[in-house]
């Protein structure tokens, strides 16, 4: 087995790897493919012996047939891929290859790019190279998809032309408090808060009064003379969640919060830190407030990148700062199986390690870049009983309610692989019975597919009784943990999406299974399946949730509702509208049957898509790409919420609406959540970039009162609203909600890139969220915390060559640095 070493002396890589993306737009046998180069070179003063291989992870499938002469390269498994030489020489110092390939799709982001390089040696030693130097994507043809590619490239020029739909407005014309609440009135007058503010609270509200005093303990004195109430009540607000309403009065007297209940007493004060802000000074008036969807949720996904405590816990933060409840906890899948189950250790000892081990013990294998190292942070990890008691708690606290997941029976691999492991110990050991409690493969399996992500053997073989066994046994260690922590368990989330075609059609025993009972087609292996796990959860009293494919049965037209699942206890969360899946209206086609539905919309709701086209913007956009606006645009029960282009940015024909169902039972929709999954999040501070500001524009529409857009038959007029109520909320973000996010939690969000252009010799620049400061250089440096303040155009002196800016928020922190080429202007 290879061991792991972490490079050469002195902390040197003995590889340099540069790679690069030649063009994209090539057709081939199977659609879209592009060219890319690979050029590697021993840096090293030693000979790499014969036999040497070069693992990394992609996610473009690389065409082996196309791969240049002298190396070959396979895919291993999932994103994992191998390149090797195909002579039997030594890699001499500064011996340099270039290797040209194709793959799959295109390249048009650092997203793209192959990473995670690590070197096996003859010897099987594996050294961690790391990821290449990315050459800048500059050319049309490495900055289109294809010939059908018309979304623009968000340079600076294009930010400038987007940002100068959103203009400066009066304090007077901008909310304070987001999510926007159902009635404000606030008015002339002030009432001062502070550290020695007096808090007096009805029984039950203990908790409550505490993160309160904790945010006066922060506000300097001044407030000795002013009394907060908190207390529960009757408060006149329809709502599908009526306990979280409050009332919030403010006068010279003091501070009033009632709250439906204990909920809405922790809503009230949430929005009285809002109006509070550093210096504890409110404004008398009077908030009514209560939410518009009773699930207002976050997906945290911690299996593909694992995420340590801390991390969670500001998510968590984050949620209640803007009354979001829901947390759903994705904590397995192909590449992570990331909670402790006493009874199965090998889920965590296998499950939850990716790399190449020295001591031949098994894992799982490097993905999205975490490399050979089995202790990367990234890549490994798990949460013991203790930690994710102590998030259960801590989101109780919040009254966020935490809904795991755990994701069948596809994205299973990490589960299955850890399985295996425990099979072949047990039978080792003689345990015969013990070795097949818990196994969930068909070691006959015949099978032949391809996930989504590029994964083989990553489907659990439903026919097998043990997979029932070991799903009760999880579930039965999460409802002990729960009840350990003193938290209610309502709903386990099962996954249920991607099953690859194929899956099953090779294996003996799904065969058998179908056989006996007179079944033809595997669709009625998984409902039989789905019915299963059901039905393990409601011996818990839980309710079942998962992706809408647990919920759809395919047609010749494409998916429709299956009819057996429809009702209480089942609910479904839908992430599928892309357009041209034929699942468009998914979401309606479910309720309207009878079908509780949480909404998921990837093209409004998916965080971990890039916010815009530009090559140095993290994340995919398979679905697009989701910017703050687009979870701010997005109308919940609107139909014509769809995007207007396609993912190429081709406008929609009026036909293609037309065949779409109409939503018919706007109840069953119990809300909204965004979905932050971790294939590129790959550690805190990017997690906590792609989660807001849009966890904020999701808090909008989830809380909100309905903004009424789809109401507005006129399409002129509807875009005119809603730009409208875009340049008010983006004000509100630059003015008030992210300044109140630095000091509340320091949270690392994204802040925008400013827009910029040069024209008549004079630099003219701007921001998506007016009210964020913008600093520039003219001598070549990067601008810092106390550069230039831009306020007007910059007039750009002779011999200025560069112009460099970007946003600041209120702590320093910036945001990624645009620069301006100028032209020597000493002639001027």
């Amino acid at each position: 087995m290879p061991t792991t070493h972490p490079g050469p002396p002195h902390g040197g890589s003995p590889v340099a790897i540069d790679w690069e993306c030649v063009a994209n737009g090539l057709i081939g046998p199977h659609g879209d493919r592009f060219a890319a180069r690979l050029t590697l070179r021993n840096v090293s003063m030693q000979p790499i012996a014969p036999g040497w291989q070069l693992y990394f992870n992609t996610c473009r499938k690389v065409l082996p047939e196309t791969v240049g002469t002298g190396f070959g390269i396979d895919h291993v498994n999932g994103d994992l891929f191998r390149l090797r030489p195909l002579d039997g020489a030594s890699w001499l110092p500064g011996e340099t290859f270039e290797i040209a390939y194709q793959a799959r799709f295109w390249a048009i982001s650092r997203t793209d790019a192959p990473l995670g390089f690590y070197l096996v040696t003859a010897s099987g030693e594996a050294i961690d190279l790391g990821d290449p130097h990315i050459a800048p994507f500059t050319r049309p043809e490495q900055l289109r998809r294809s010939p059908d590619d018309v979304v623009p490239t968000m340079d600076a020029a294009r930010r400038f032309a987007v940002n100068a739909a959103v203009s400066l407005l009066s304090l007077d014309e901008t909310g304070r408090i987001t999510p926007q609440p159902l009635l404000a009135s606030l008015r002339d007058g002030t009432c001062r808060i502070g550290c020695d503010s007096a808090v007096r609270c009805e029984e039950g509200l203990a908790r409550e009064a505490a993160f309160l005093h904790a945010f006066l303990a922060g506000l300097p004195p001044g407030g000795a003379g002013v009394a907060i109430v908190l207390e529960t009540g009757f408060v006149d607000a329809a709502s599908p969640a009526p306990h979280e309403a409050y009332l919030l009065e403010i006068d010279a007297a003091g501070v009033r919060l009632r709250g439906a209940g204990a909920h809405g007493v922790f809503n009230g004060v949430q929005t009285l830190r809002q109006l509070a802000g550093k210096e504890g000074s409110l404004p008398h008036g009077r908030v009514l407030d209560a939410p518009r969807f009773a699930h207002r949720g976050m997906m945290l996904d911690v299996a593909r990148h694992f995420a340590d405590v801390g991390t969670v816990l500001r998510l968590l933060d984050c949620m209640a700062l803007y009354k979001l409840n829901r947390f759903h906890f994705h904590l397995t899948d192909d590449e992570g199986w990331r909670l402790a189950v006493t009874s199965l250790p090998e889920l965590t000892e296998v499950g939850a390690r990716r790399g190449v081990t020295s001591d031949g013990s098994p894992c799982l294998p490097p993905s999205f870049g975490s490399g050979a190292r089995v202790d990367a942070p990234a890549g490994s990890g798990h949460y013991t009983h203790a930690e994710f008691i102590a998030i259960l708690q801590y989101a109780h606290a919040r009254h966020i309610e935490v809904i795991p997941e755990f994701n069948m029976p596809g994205h299973a691999r990490a589960a299955v692989q850890a399985m295996r492991v425990r099979h072949a110990r047990l039978l080792a050991a003689g345990d015969i019975e013990g070795a097949d409690a818990c196994r969930l493969d068909d070691p006959d399996d015949a099978s032949v597919y391809e996930s989504v992500q590029l994964w083989h053997d990553n489907v659990i073989c439903i026919a097998r009784p043990s997979v029932d066994r070991f799903i009760d046994t999880v579930v039965a260690e999460v409802a002990s943990l729960f009840r350990q922590a003193g938290v209610p368990l309502r709903a386990i989330h099962t996954g249920g999406d991607e099953v690859p075609q194929g899956a099953w059609l090779g294996s003996p025993l799904c065969r058998a299974r179908m056989e006996e009972q007179g079944w033809s087609d595997v669709a009625e292996l998984r409902a039989d399946f789905v019915a299963r796990c059901r039905a393990i959860l409601a011996r818990y009293g839980l309710a079942f949730a998962g992706w809408d494919d647990t919920a759809l049965v395919a047609t010749g037209q494409g998916v429709a509702a299956d009819p057996r699942f429809a009702g209480p206890g089942f609910e479904v969360y839908v992430w599928n509208n892309v357009t041209g899946s034929n699942q468009e209206d998914c979401a309606w086609q479910l309720a309207n049957a009878g079908y509780e539905v949480v909404l998921a919309n990837a093209s409004h709701l998916y965080f971990d898509l890039a916010y815009a086209k530009d090559p140095q913007e993290p994340g995919y956009y398979w679905a697009g790409f989701v910017d703050t606006r687009s979870a701010f645009a997005f109308c919940p029960l609107d139909l014509n919420a769809l995007p207007g282009a396609d993912q190429m940015g081709r406008a929609l024909s009026p036909e293609a609406g037309a065949r779409l169902v109409r939503l018919a039972q706007p109840g069953r929709v119990l809300g909204l959540q965004g979905q932050l999954w971790g294939e590129n999040a790959h550690s805190r501070a990017r997690i906590e970039y792609l989660a807001a500001p849009r966890l904020l524009a999701l808090a909008e529409r989830a809380w909100s009162p309905d903004p009424g857009w789809h109401v507005v038959a006129d399409a002129a007029e509807r875009a005119r609203r809603i730009a409208h109520a875009w340049n008010e909320f983006a004000n509100r973000l630059g003015r008030h909600a992210l300044p109140f996010l630095d000091a509340a939690l320091a949270y690392g969000y994204r802040l925008p890139p400013p827009g910029a252009v040069c024209r008549d010799g004079r630099v003219h620049a701007n921001t998506a969220f007016p009210g964020l400061v913008l600093r520039y250089t003219l001598d070549g440096t990067e601008p810092e915390a106390g550069s230039t303040p831009y306020r007007a155009p910059v007039d750009v002196p002779p011999g200025a060559t560069a112009f460099n800016i970007a946003s600041f928020d209120t702590r320093g922190r910036r945001s990624r640095v645009v620069t301006l080429q100028l032209k020597d202007r000493t002639d001027a």
